[in-house]
């Protein structure tokens, strides 16, 4: 069985997708172990409504090397699921490959520092780019510059607000996260 740590800072959406598809095998011989969170958020109660373990670690300085001290060293995936904060190279590098995050863009557009949610919704309507999309990545030292693992795109229309991609985004999130969590698990690279 592979263990799973969720990282989360808000509603917990991503959470709550990554937990039914592990109970309808979609993601297979997969279970979360601990949902952290780096604020109080719908995420932490989503979690204990599965009984799932929650940890709060409020953000901060120190927030990476507290998260080291309680991450169960069996943790074979850490999963970024609409968390804000940034992790400290030391801990990036300490799980090298093992941590994934989900981007609201094609990367490596529109990444990087300050490049979430509305943000990156903003500066794809201003550039009147034709396509938009998500992207599973692996997290590295630098902010959204990891490998792609997984991408899904859909076309841009002229009618298109950032509120109306926000929900495109959304839509296949939820279809490619839980295909690239299984697919990082489960099949030999």
């Amino acid at each position: 069985m592979n263990n799973l740590v969720i990282l989360v800072s808000g509603s917990g959406t991503n959470l709550q997708r990554i937990i039914d598809t592990i109970d309808n095998e979609e993601i297979q011989n997969a279970k979360i172990s601990l949902v952290v969170a780096d604020r109080e958020c719908y995420g932490l109660e989503r979690a204990k409504n599965h009984n799932i373990e929650t940890v709060l670690i409020p953000r901060g300085k120190n927030f990476s090397s507290d998260l080291s001290k309680i991450i169960p060293e069996n943790t074979d995936l850490i999963v970024l699921a609409g968390f804000l904060s940034i992790l400290k190279p030391e801990f990036v590098e300490s799980w090298e490959n093992k941590i994934i995050n989900i981007h609201p863009a094609l990367l490596p557009k529109y990444g990087g520092k300050g490049m979430w949610g509305h943000h990156v919704h903003n500066a794809v309507i201003e550039a009147k780019e034709k396509e938009s999309g998500a992207t599973v990545h692996f997290v590295t030292v630098g902010i959204d510059e990891g490998e792609a693992i997984l991408q899904k795109s859909f076309e841009v229309t002229e009618n298109d607000t950032p509120e109306t991609l926000a929900e495109k985004v959304h839509k296949i999130e939820y279809e490619i996260f839980p295909i690239a969590i299984n697919k990082l698990l489960n099949v030999p690279i």
